[in-house]
């Protein structure tokens, strides 16, 4: 009596066929890696969105006449309605959080696919990857730009902060060990085994630039 067997499929790389022209290599995540994507863009897209709400609100209340505070502006420091009042809120003629319904959504659809077992090509987790440097990159910006030029707080940015780092680190990451990134040895085994470390830096960094800037608020 025979047996059928069903080939498992894994997040491994298939083995290339031997031809002149073999195809290119494809890879899928595990299933951590994908649940910290969907994890990251659900709070980036949470983000995105309640700014964006606040945002119309803001508009509206300015149209009627009237005063409107967000609900996350608890203090001089930690204001939010100043920070989507300034002209860095719109760095690229719109406001900033309708890039991140986009780009975030973007996240959560990758994480999603990887959790049905999808895999992708080189250039894609490339492509994938320099999104979140762009993201991260913009963060910083923007992080300079609350700290040290509009002298206010947002929590909600500072939540899509932390999620853009985060997945960058990870992306990143995956594309060294996964050898779609070039990185000596040495770098490659850190990131098999201490990825964490990286964001927990990371966040640590911008920790204590906050904490720094605003010290004597926050000691009095």
């Amino acid at each position: 009596m025979s047996k059928t067997r069903v080939k498992d499929v894994s997040t491994e790389p298939e083995p290339s066929s031997a031809s002149a022209d073999p195809a290119p290599q494809a890879v899928g995540g595990s299933r951590a890696f994908a649940l910290l994507l969907v994890i990251t863009g659900a709070a980036g897209l949470l983000a995105a969105w309640v700014i964006t709400i606040d945002k119309f609100k803001l508009l509206e209340a300015k149209v009627e006449g009237k005063p409107y505070t967000p609900g996350c502006s608890l203090n001089p420091v930690v204001s939010c309605g100043s920070v989507m009042e300034s002209k860095q809120a719109a760095a690229f003629g719109f406001p900033n959080p309708v890039l991140g319904l986009v780009c975030y959504g973007i996240v959560i659809c990758v994480g999603m696919s990887l959790l049905a077992r999808a895999r992708f090509p080189r250039w894609y987790w490339l492509t994938f990857n320099a999104g979140t440097l762009f993201g991260v990159g913009f963060c910083a910006w923007l992080m300079f730009q609350s700290l040290y030029r509009i002298n206010a707080l947002c929590l909600w940015c500072s939540l899509a902060w932390v999620a853009t780092i985060v997945m960058f680190w990870y992306v990143t990451s995956f594309n060294i060990r996964n050898d779609f990134l070039p990185a000596p040895r040495r770098l490659k085994s850190f990131f098999g085994e201490f990825t964490w470390v990286m964001p927990v830096l990371h966040i640590g960094i911008i920790g204590m630039l906050v904490l720094t800037r605003w010290w004597d608020f926050w000691t009095s």
